[in-house]
């Protein structure tokens, strides 16, 4: 099971990535969503699933596996030099923060899991769309978009968060049993 884990999610990091480069991306109202997003969302689970598994140090050399498939991907994929540094810092941030605040929660599974993710996916949204998207970086959102591609993602990837929450929660005996 563990290996399957390990699997899904290094699968999910070059979907994100393929995802959001091969589709436009979502437009509700005024924000701007990524179809990434919301597998990006559910990167944060399944590695919330490896370290469990794996253990923190382990875990460390699979943030930077997955890095660097996501950065060869999309440079693969032809996104600009500032898209593929973006990825590489975001996913660096926002991965090893969720791994440290998961790692230091003394909290049930599934809220550790909630919060880590949470703050990883805030992360994950404001570093990427700032360095990558806004002027800063690749130019392709003018300033005044850069809040609500920022506000978009953080509500999809908190959404997918509250509901994987809810799932770990039903089936904890469950997946805790498949864990330990």
């Amino acid at each position: 099971m563990k290996y399957f884990v390990l699997i899904c999610y290094l699968i999910a990091i070059v979907s994100a990535n393929v995802v959001t480069a091969s589709t436009v991306p979502f437009q509700f109202g005024v924000f701007i969503i990524p179809a990434g997003t919301f597998i990006i969302g559910l990167t944060f689970i399944l590695r919330d699933f490896v370290q469990t598994y794996f253990g923190r140090k382990q875990t460390y050399g699979f943030i930077f596996l997955a890095t660097l498939l996501s950065a060869i991907t999309s440079y693969l994929l032809g996104d600009t030099l500032w898209i593929v540094l973006a990825s590489i810092l975001t996913f660096l941030v926002s991965e090893t923060t969720d791994t440290e605040i998961y790692s230091r929660l003394k909290l049930p599974f599934a809220w550790r899991v909630f919060y880590s993710g949470i703050v990883g996916g805030f992360l994950d949204s404001v570093i990427f769309v700032v360095i990558g998207l806004s002027p800063l970086g690749a130019n392709f959102l003018p300033w005044n978009a850069v809040f609500y591609a920022i506000t978009g993602q953080i509500v999809i990837k908190t959404i997918i968060q509250m509901f994987a929450t809810g799932v770990i929660r039903i089936f904890a005996s469950k997946v805790l049993k498949s864990i330990h």
